[in-house]
């Protein structure tokens, strides 16, 4: 086998690579680790979305790895050092998916901002409730971008766009970077909404605490499409219950999908996507173009083009 396909993925791109390599699919290794670590065993490169876990467990188990294929940005579901120790590759189209998350993250606000949800289920009930979904306009407010990367960015140009004016925090950003903040709190004291854009690690799990959102201005509204582990979410909730925030839009959650139902989905204030930001026509065709080329690529004995760690490839 020369690769593995753990969830469920179809494309014209991975079609092609079937007609060239050994491929196999099977869209539930990602729900089962023995399963998955018995079927890479053979494998020379696996591509996966968010659900599958490569640990280093699952690496060690592979000595044919030579390249593993992240479709979407986040790389919380590798284990990117222990790939780049056994020299294997990991290849993630990072721009691929940039525009369509701050679409949607424009989205949210403009929902949550306009009432959008509440107006439509009070319309399809046979109301007329136009007082009751008086809403605001971003025209002159304040978003707090924590996150400045591929995809702060492109929210940061779009929300100019709409006469909105931007503060950022980032660790990584540099002094000359427009409205940034030294401290998340000062960005987020500041903001009407807030838009979280950073990837999940040991250091940033449950960033979003009760102590972040007392900061934030009272009436405010926290929108995250990034990682949802970013958030504790009983702080969210008791934080939206108080009218300490207005709303909140959601399209990534701590668990993907949720094991059971929480109070989140019970707040008419809340809007909840399942984790849909990279899924356009057009962010999809070009990541699964891109990883698989690179899959090609790889297995050919050429280096990837869309990288994300300095491993040596096998021979």
């Amino acid at each position: 086998m020369d690769i593995l396909v753990t969830e469920e993925l179809d494309a014209p791109a991975i079609q092609r690579l079937a007609e060239k390599h050994r491929l196999l699919r099977d869209g539930t290794l990602w729900k089962d680790a023995a399963k998955l670590k018995a079927a890479i065993r053979e494998a020379r490169a696996v591509m996966v979305r968010n659900q599958t876990q490569i640990t280093a467990e699952i690496i060690a188990a592979a000595p044919q790895l030579v390249a593993i294929g992240r479709l979407g940005v986040g790389l919380d579901n590798i284990d990117v050092p222990a790939a780049s120790k056994a020299g294997v590759v990991v290849i993630a189209p990072l721009d691929a998916n940039a525009t369509s998350v701050a679409e949607l993250t424009l989205g949210l606000m403009l929902a949550l901002a306009r009432k959008i949800p509440a107006g439509d289920r009070s319309t399809k009930a046979g109301g007329w409730d136009r007082k009751g979904c008086t809403g605001i306009e971003l025209d002159g407010r304040t978003l707090a971008l924590c996150g400045y990367g591929r995809i702060g960015r492109r929210v940061a140009a779009r929300a100019e766009a709409f006469g909105m004016r931007v503060v950022v925090f980032d660790p990584f950003a540099g002094a000359e970077t427009p409205g940034r903040c030294g401290r998340l709190e000062d960005a987020l004291a500041q903001a009407d909404f807030v838009s979280v854009h950073m990837p999940l690690s040991a250091e940033t799990k449950h960033m979003f605490d009760t102590g972040k959102f007392d900061v934030m201005k009272r009436g405010a509204f926290f929108i995250n499409t990034s990682r949802g582990g970013l958030v504790d979410e009983a702080a969210l909730v008791a934080a939206l219950r108080s009218g300490q925030l207005a709303g909140a839009g959601l399209d990534v959650r701590e668990v993907e999908p949720p094991r059971a139902a929480t109070e989140l989905e019970t707040l008419d204030n809340v809007i909840l996507t399942p984790h849909i930001g990279a899924f356009t026509a057009e962010a999809q065709t070009r990541t699964i173009e891109a990883v698989a080329a690179d899959i090609d690529r790889v297995l050919r004995g050429e280096p990837a083009q869309n990288f994300v760690n300095f491993a040596q490839p096998r021979r």
